[in-house]
């Protein structure tokens, strides 16, 4: 382990001499703020003096009489594991270094090799132990910080004081016994959330959660001091409780912004503060704990980065809001027949009827009427609409122990998403039903030319109504079914013509009783009469 100026120990290890003194002696380590520890010729003496001097960075050839260099690593890496192993391998040993490089070793040099090249790699994993060592030394440093800025004895009178009712002269006890830096008077209480910090560090490694809110403490209490007298404490996986001094709540809101703005520019999280009210006796506060917690539920309407207090929330008596059930029937019908434009239309006037009231309901009891919403989309859905479709919305909207759904904005966007994708599951499968029935009819009007083909007429053989058939046939081939007949018609007299067919024939074949209106009609898509055409064609031939 190296000193604390940072000094390492290198060991030489190769049963050539000339090699061993070439790198101990020619080559000034000192400068380097390295110490040659030791020499060995075979790999015996080698680990030996490994095991004595536990050296930082080891230089060793790859093939040595009595325990070769892959043995040795392999041993080394046992004993030393945050040692640095440069292998010194001739060419033809290319495969034995990349051997040990596989079990541990850091880096290789092909001999013959220049000093400058010894020099180059030596530095190079020295500035990796160097780096190791600073990192270690934060976390170790970090982690001492983050163990004594909780002690357990502190965290639980806090935690006794704010949320149990003490007698009086109980809380003043405890006050005293903690020596708290606070005027016993004139007290708030500050409930801090960490947006979302749950849903993106859940997976994270616990010491790395630590660090996160050790750094969002210290700047928390900084910008406390900066403004009053006051104490930061945890109060879950990612709240804080602060009890403040201060006379007037709007003097708690504004030092709640400062810690909002103070989180949002030096970090890259935000937080949600709930202000409580404003409380006289320090045995009151659990009543200022309540009111801040009540206040943070409004957090559910911004999404976050906000500061909030019970003046925005409504007063007691006022009834809560509720959609119509012909509102809900609306919805409903419009999921059902799949319509996607008319379904959303319809949930975002359902979304009109909370968010444009003012002041806004209570958040608990919106979220619960946006779950009750959703699961009345599931089941409506769940007739049409295979599982594999909806199944990850269910399974997100039945999780309620996710942060995803803690806003309104990401809640609505949810329900949504969901109406998107069951609508377009409907309308895929509706369209392609569709587009079959139609398949089928323009089957029948080709092989049906010489009937009066109505829009009728073609929607009784397809069972379905006129004004359906000929929407869905406009929408199917882009154009009307009497343009489509007309031009099927033109093309198959086309091709009755230059077979030789009379006109009269041709015109009886496909449903024209005369020959004159059919040449009208024909010349009129073509720009030349039928016999006009057939001689054109039959001269070209």
């Amino acid at each position: 382990m190296p000193t604390t100026d940072m000094r390492f120990n290198i060991c030489i290890i190769d049963d050539i001499k000339s090699t061993v003194e070439m790198i101990a002696t020619k080559i000034p380590w000192d400068t380097y703020g390295i110490k040659v520890a030791g020499t060995a010729k075979n790999g015996e003496e080698g680990l030996a003096l490994i095991q004595e001097t536990r050296p930082d960075i080891i230089l060793t050839d790859i093939r040595m009489p009595r325990m070769d260099g892959l043995e040795m690593t392999r041993r080394i890496i046992d004993l030393l594991p945050q040692c640095k192993i440069i292998i010194l391998s001739a060419y033809t040993d290319f495969e034995y270094a990349k051997q040990a490089i596989r079990l541990g070793a850091f880096d290789f040099v092909k001999k013959p090799f220049s000093i400058r090249e010894i020099t180059k790699v030596v530095l190079e994993a020295k500035e990796v132990l160097e780096s190791e060592y600073n990192q270690q030394e934060r976390i170790q440093a970090m982690e001492k910080k983050v163990e004594e800025s909780l002690p357990l004895l502190r965290q639980e009178y806090f935690g006794r004081l704010l949320q149990h009712k003490l007698r009086p002269e109980e809380a003043r006890d405890y006050w005293q016994e903690m020596h708290v830096d606070l005027v016993p008077e004139g007290l708030a209480v500050l409930i801090i959330e960490i947006d979302h910090f749950m849903d993106k560090y859940a997976s994270q490694p616990i010491h790395e959660i630590e660090l996160v809110r050790f750094a969002l403490h210290n700047i928390i209490e900084e910008t406390l001091h900066g403004e009053t007298r006051g104490i930061v404490v945890r109060d879950g996986p990612s709240y804080y409780a602060c009890i403040i001094n201060c006379e007037r709540e709007e003097e708690a809101r504004r030092i709640a912004e400062a810690c909002c703005a103070n989180i949002a520019s030096c970090t890259k999280f935000t937080i949600s503060i709930g202000v409580g009210t404003v409380v006289e006796d320090i045995y009151r506060l659990p009543h200022s704990y309540k009111s801040a917690l009540s206040a943070l539920a409004y957090h559910f309407y911004t999404g976050g980065n906000d500061v909030f207090s019970l003046a925005d929330a409504p007063r007691e008596q006022e009834a809560y809001p509720r959609y119509t059930q012909e509102k809900e029937q609306e919805l409903l019908i419009s999921l059902r027949a799949g319509n996607r434009d008319k379904s959303l239309l319809a949930l975002e006037r359902l979304f009109d009827d909370v968010t444009q009231l003012h002041p806004l309901p209570d958040p608990q009891y919106v979220r619960s009427m946006y779950y009750e919403l959703a699961l009345v989309m599931l089941r409506a859905f769940y007739e049409l609409v295979p599982l594999a479709v909806l199944q990850p919305y269910d399974l997100q909207i039945r999780d309620r122990s996710s942060q995803a759904l803690d806003g309104i904005k990401p809640f609505q966007q949810l329900l949504r998403d969901l109406c998107q994708a069951g609508c377009a599951w409907i309308e895929k499968e509706r369209a392609s039903d569709s587009t079959q029935l139609i398949h089928r009819a323009v089957e029948y009007i080709k092989s049906n030319l010489h009937l009066d083909l109505t829009v009728e007429h073609c929607a009784r053989q397809m069972n379905i109504s006129g004004g359906h058939f000929a929407s869905l046939f406009k929408k199917v081939t882009g154009t009307t079914l009497n343009q489509f007949v007309t031009a099927e018609r033109i093309e198959r007299a086309k091709r009755l013509l230059i077979e030789n067919y009379q006109v009269q024939e041709i015109a009886l074949s496909l449903g024209y009783e005369h020959r004159r209106y059919f040449s009208e009609v024909f010349k009129k898509h073509t720009g030349q009469t039928p016999s006009e055409f057939k001689d054109a064609y039959i001269g070209q031939k």
